[in-house]
């Protein structure tokens, strides 16, 4: 293995583990920076022989549920990214960010299909199925794979596309970690001119004017228009747009891609509905899309919980007043929902394991998990999903989907019938269960025999040093 290597007592340790969300602490036996797929695939040998369950992570957004023990892969160095303009496609190595993409992409005049920030991993992101910022018009960011690079559970490094590994291929696009660690992925990309979006943001007083208006609103709209609203209680800091500092807001989300008058004239409604603070709405380069969610762009401990909803009704909205109106003390900094349907409710080849596809909203929360506020957070995640249960789908979008609090719980992210695939495929290329972290499902975590101070003394030529 030619990238580095680290033990707990190693300098870097900690920061080779470390996650974006830093209410997760990774706790691995043993950390290892891969370089490139080569590297990847040793390391997976190496751990197959040591009997040690293998996790991977790339920028750390995604951890959710901390690792403890065994392999952690890290693919942030494996950053390989080339565009063909005159196909309009991407191949990005597993620790590209969208914002590369975006970036080079842009002088293109092409974007891929990133979601509300673009600091985030392509990999992990489109694994999960990503909820693009134009999701409506275009479909899931996996609706457009051409082809995945995988490392399987031997070591084998496979080509999986349509024609090759098949079954593979309708089981990565949304089935997250459960088959291997990804090491490249080839997408297509679209063309970025005549975008207008952004937000707006209304005093917290005006939740229910704006709720109510908006749950009429997103019924009017075409496929070329993507909208949330979210409810804000914003922190007092810098970071913050002066007007907005330690206020309760909603903020509109909105891009739309065609003609700007046409774009104009079908916000005009939620603009009319209620007095806003600010507009921040207008024509939009794709390189600016991290602007129109404005999510946080440094570490933060934070607890999420998210859910897909098959209708926003009067209950539901009731429900939702209530816990994030006005008046509400609240743990959450942020409750959203976002508006679904249009191109992603069909898959662009017939099937994958996606969820969403028959809901009309994600609804999701998040808050700052520190104490006590953590245990704050999880009972009032639980009232709510309690109280939008008759709402519900069910179901969950994996990668909004949080904590998970057992296999029940992480396994609601996929239909059963997807999960019955997803367990064949599992039983097939990972028998023995050692991508065991994260959202997997199938067999028990396999028995970590092989201690620590055993792998050095025994095995040290496969331990290198830094």
């Amino acid at each position: 293995m030619r990238g580095p290597v680290f033990t707990p007592t190693d300098p870097g340790f900690a920061e080779e583990v470390a996650a974006f969300n830093l209410s997760t602490q990774h706790q691995p036996d043993v950390a290892f920076g891969a370089l490139d797929a080569e590297d990847v695939a040793t390391a997976v040998k190496w751990a197959a022989e040591q009997g040690m369950p293998v996790a991977v992570q790339s920028t750390g957004h995604g951890a959710s549920n901390a690792i403890q023990g065994g392999l952690l892969i890290s693919t942030r160095r494996m950053l390989e990214l080339s565009i063909d303009p005159v196909e309009r496609t991407a191949r990005v190595g597993a620790g590209v960010r969208w914002k590369a993409v975006v970036d080079h992409a842009a002088t293109f005049g092409l974007m891929g299909l990133c979601g509300s920030t673009t600091d985030v991993g392509v990999v992990g992101y489109t694994l999960g199925g990503g909820l693009p910022i134009m999701g409506r018009k275009y479909g899931f960011a996996s609706d457009h794979v051409i082809a995945f690079e995988l490392v399987t559970a031997d070591g084998t490094q496979r080509r999986v596309s349509k024609d090759e590994n098949p079954e593979l291929f309708f089981l990565l696009r949304g089935g997250k970690g459960n088959l291997g660690i990804v090491t490249a992925i080839e997408f297509h990309l679209f063309p970025s001119e005549d975008i207008f979006a952004g937000g707006v943001y209304f005093d917290g007083q005006h939740a229910a004017t704006v709720l109510d208006q908006f749950s009429r609103w997103v019924d009017t709209l075409p496929t070329e228009a993507s909208a949330s609203l979210a409810f804000l209680r914003l922190p007092d800091m810098d970071i913050i747009p002066e007007p907005l500092r330690g206020k309760f807001v909603v903020h509109l989300r909105y891009a739309y891609q065609g003609d700007a008058a046409v774009a104009t004239q079908l916000l005009e409604p939620m603009r009319q509905c209620a007095p806003f603070m600010m507009d921040a709405t207008g024509p939009l380069e794709s390189t600016q899309f991290d602007s129109i969610h404005q999510d946080p762009d440094q570490p933060v401990p934070a607890r999420e919980r998210g859910f897909l909803l098959d209708r926003l009704d009067h209950q539901a909205k009731e429900a939702i007043l209530r816990h994030f109106g006005p008046g509400v003390e609240s743990p959450v900094l942020m409750a959203e929902l976002r508006l679904l349907g249009g191109a992603l409710a069909v898959s662009a080849d017939g099937e994958d394991s996606v969820s969403g596809r028959d809901a009309a909203f994600s609804f999701f929360m998040a808050g700052i998990a520190v104490p006590p506020l953590a245990e704050l957070l999880q009972q009032v995640y639980d009232a709510v999903q309690e109280d939008l249960r008759e709402a519900s789908s069910g179901s969950t979008f994996v990668n909004l989907h949080g904590h998970f609090v057992d296999a029940e719980d992480r396994d609601r992210a996929w239909a059963p019938r997807i999960r019955e695939r997803l367990k064949r495929a599992k039983a097939e290329v990972d028998p023995n269960n050692m991508f065991s972290f994260g959202h997997v499902v199938g067999l028990p975590v396999i028995d970590q025999t092989v201690l620590l101070e055993d792998v050095v003394t025994t095995g040290g030529d496969a331990v290198p040093g830094n």
